[in-house]
């Protein structure tokens, strides 16, 4: 058996993020999940690129504040105590809206956890 406790605000920040981004699947090695907490400001991005994924499946909960996702179809809003969901092959581009009253907190959770990501021009 295996368990690990993180304290999140001892997880350094990943560097050269558009915005902050704490790994818990890189701090616990995880294999088989990505497993990140965002906090990006308004006008901030969660991903390098607006992109999507081959295999991976991915889950935005919005813990506090509000995300905004772009995808080809149009801009979803999710508010806090709320979740939305990626399946691959679909393209998105989760930020927070310059004009948004604060900063969100997301928790993101993608699996598997593989480096299937390819950029998506609109």
């Amino acid at each position: 058996m295996g368990y690990q406790h993180v304290v999140l605000d001892d997880v350094e920040p990943t560097p050269d993020r558009p915005c902050t981004r704490r790994s818990i699947s890189e701090t616990a090695d995880l294999d088989n999940v990505a497993v990140n907490v965002y906090e990006p400001e308004p006008g901030e991005a969660i991903p390098l690129a607006y992109h999507y994924h081959d295999e991976q499946e991915e889950v935005f909960y919005v813990v506090a504040g509000e995300l905004s996702v772009e995808t080809p179809e149009g801009t979803h809003v999710v508010a806090a105590n709320e979740a939305f969901v990626v399946e691959p092959d679909s393209p998105q581009r989760a930020f927070v809206a310059e004009d948004a009253d604060g900063a969100a907190r997301v928790l993101a959770v993608g699996a598997p956890a593989v480096d299937d990501v390819h950029p998506y021009e609109p």
